[in-house]
């Protein structure tokens, strides 16, 4: 069931722009699949769907993959869906566009740092437990650093 359920993802996402995870589990419902937002969320994270701008500037979920250096880095999405970064002791808050926080937090995790003990993310906001307040500060750093990489690439 998961494979068909996850096959059929994968040609909704081609078929459709699927902006939320709720288009998403609304189609699959049409389609008969008995699915919660939560078994979409984790299939969402399992089959690490980005969302992607299209050419009507809105969000999109995708199975594209960015090229190797942006996949590498991160900077491209941390720079086009990150709002804002701050900490308070050993808790990182992350603001996204609306819609943005889970292809975010699925790249954060991704990355698989030391120190950072899970992350949860809602529409727009992500909540990053680290072991220390040391690591949450490196992470605020690093974050500000790929939320400009972009910007400053442009800069003459």
């Amino acid at each position: 069931m998961k494979i068909r359920r996850q096959a059929r993802i994968l040609e909704l996402i081609r078929e459709y722009d699927i902006e939320t995870q709720s288009d998403l589990l609304a189609k699959l419902k049409q389609d008969g699949f008995q699915v919660t937002q939560a078994t979409v969320s984790r299939d969402i994270k399992e089959m690490r769907l980005l969302k992607t701008l299209d050419s009507n500037g809105t969000y999109k979920y995708s199975a594209e993959m960015v090229s190797a250096e942006e996949q590498q880095s991160h900077s491209y999405l941390f720079s086009t869906a990150v709002t804002g970064v701050d900490c308070a002791h050993s808790l990182v808050v992350i603001k996204t566009q609306i819609g943005m926080a889970q292809a975010v937090c699925a790249a954060l995790d991704a990355t698989d740092r030391v120190g950072v003990l899970g992350s949860i993310a809602g529409d727009d906001t992500i909540f990053v437990a680290t072991r220390t307040d040391s690591v949450a500060v490196s992470l605020v750093t690093d974050i500000k650093k790929m939320m400009t990489a972009k910007n400053n690439s442009f800069q003459s």
